[in-house]
């Protein structure tokens, strides 16, 4: 357990040794408000089509913006677990959450707090998870990153009333940021074997004859944002292990 230990630690640093350096160049850019090398024309488009005006703003402003897209952003988490048993991919016909329960579960993780009260896996469908709680997760960590770079532009900017773009740090930090690490990890994962689908849960039975259930879902797709997250979450609460055996002759 020791040299397993040791091991963990050692292929911890060695991944943060290699990726200090581009990542650290990259947050750079980002918080200078400089586009990535070859991105600067996809992002024009991206400002064009969604509608986002570049321009700098001040604390306040940046502050209802950041305000304003956590709300919305809650609001629908909030509507979707509440109809989540009406709703499509739920194999197991989980009925929707009672509305504390919900209003709790929307706040703690768009808040990124990820504090959870229920067992994921026999409570949230593969749509709350995927739409829900995975965007959240992605945007919460954003938003956090976005005020780290206001904040530092502040103390940076002593002689400017602008604190950069919400929108544009929003985006930046989610498309070039979270997702291409998530997706490195998430292709760790695969190649791990480990299962991902939309089936229903798989029943069977154990060599001990007690009947158990195999539950499938999204667990690279969430596990990988556990990853790097600001605080780490996991879509379902720790299943008790089954102890399986050879039947005695």
């Amino acid at each position: 357990m020791a040299a397993q230990g040791f091991l963990l630690l050692a292929s911890y640093l060695l991944v943060l040794l290699v990726l200090a350096r581009p990542l650290g160049m990259c947050l750079a850019r980002m918080v200078n408000d400089i586009p990535l090398p070859g991105l600067a024309g996809v992002e024009r488009v991206l400002w064009r089509v969604a509608g986002i005006r570049a321009e700098e703003m001040g604390w306040l402003q940046y502050l209802l913006a950041i305000l304003l897209f956590n709300a919305l952003g809650g609001l629908a988490l909030f509507a979707l677990l509440m109809l989540q048993g009406v709703l499509p991919f739920n194999p197991q016909h989980l009925p929707g959450l009672s509305w504390d329960l919900a209003l709790n579960t929307a706040i703690s993780f768009v808040s990124n707090t990820n504090w959870q009260a229920y067992a994921g896996e026999s409570t949230m469908s593969y749509l709350s998870q995927m739409v829900g709680l995975t965007v959240q997760n992605f945007l919460s960590a954003a938003t956090g990153i976005a005020v780290v770079f206001a904040l530092t532009r502040a103390f940076a900017r002593q002689k400017m009333s602008t604190l950069g773009n919400a929108w544009v740090d929003l985006t930046r930090i989610t498309l070039w940021l979270l997702l291409p690490l998530s997706l490195l990890v998430a292709l760790f994962f695969i190649q791990q074997g480990v299962p991902q689908n939309l089936q229903a849960y798989q029943p069977f039975t154990t060599l001990e004859g007690c009947t158990s259930c195999c539950r499938w879902g999204l667990s690279p797709h969430r596990k990988r944002l556990s990853c790097w997250a600001l605080t780490a979450a996991v879509s379902s609460m720790p299943t008790p292990p089954i102890r399986l055996k050879t039947r005695p002759r």
